[in-house]
């Protein structure tokens, strides 16, 4: 019997909450609730869920700094959910380790399409034909162990960014169109969202890069891709 995909939301909207709750255990997902950012990162350390639904807005712990914890103990798929649809905060959401944002309203079927997509995603099989490290002396990927070293030092990536660099890495001198690599990092889904590719290149360069104003790794190829 296949186990069913176990989701958290925390939110302090409670009638909100009680609505995307129905409307995933309909679509067969096991749901756990949970009102603040404490108790969240407690159901986190608990029920180990497959998924995390974020809100952002939330009295006392709120949404960016529950992501923060979260993101130092799992690297569970964590949707924010927000009213604002400002680069700004989707930018901050993202930054923290959030790997997709939905704005408010919403319908379950679009909420579910990122979730499947999300879970997707964070369950594909690695390459047989993956090299275990890669390395040029300065900038060093480590597949097996999801670390990466630049000039000595660990740099903590997020699980996007290192699906990100790894995709760039495995293709090192080959341009990657922008929808070849929306499709592999993010999904299918995400082919049209250029924006989110945007963002997490200036993340890894900001990382990786010795200048990321000058980058040296991940270059331009404008109108086409990196």
């Amino acid at each position: 019997m296949k186990m069913r995909d176990r989701v958290l939301i925390i939110d302090d909207d409670v009638a909100l909450t009680r609505v995307i709750q129905l409307g995933l255990e309909q679509e067969g997902y096991e749901v756990i609730v949970a009102d603040s950012g404490i108790e969240g990162l407690r159901q986190a350390y608990d029920a180990h869920p497959d998924l995390v639904i974020l809100d952002v807005m939330m009295p006392g712990l709120d949404g960016w700094k529950t992501c923060q914890r979260l993101r130092e103990i799992s690297d569970v798929p964590i949707i924010m959910l927000t009213a604002k649809d400002g680069e700004v905060d989707i930018v901050k959401g993202l930054e923290l380790g959030a790997d997709d944002y939905i704005t408010k309203p919403f319908s379950t079927e679009e909420l579910v399409a990122r979730m499947r997509a999300l879970l997707r995603r964070a369950r594909l099989p690695s390459s047989p034909h993956r090299p275990t490290v890669y390395t040029d002396g300065e900038l060093v990927v480590d597949f097996s162990k999801h670390r990466v070293m630049v000039r000595g030092k660990r740099v903590n990536l997020t699980p996007t960014e290192f699906r990100l660099l790894s995709c760039l890495v495995l293709n090192a001198g080959r341009v990657i169109p922008h929808e070849t690599l929306l499709a592999q990092v993010w999904g299918p889904e995400y082919i049209g969202e250029i924006q989110y590719l945007k963002l997490y290149i200036r993340y890894l360069r900001q990382k990786i890069e010795e200048d990321p104003s000058k980058p040296q790794y991940i270059l331009t190829e404008w109108g086409i891709g990196y």
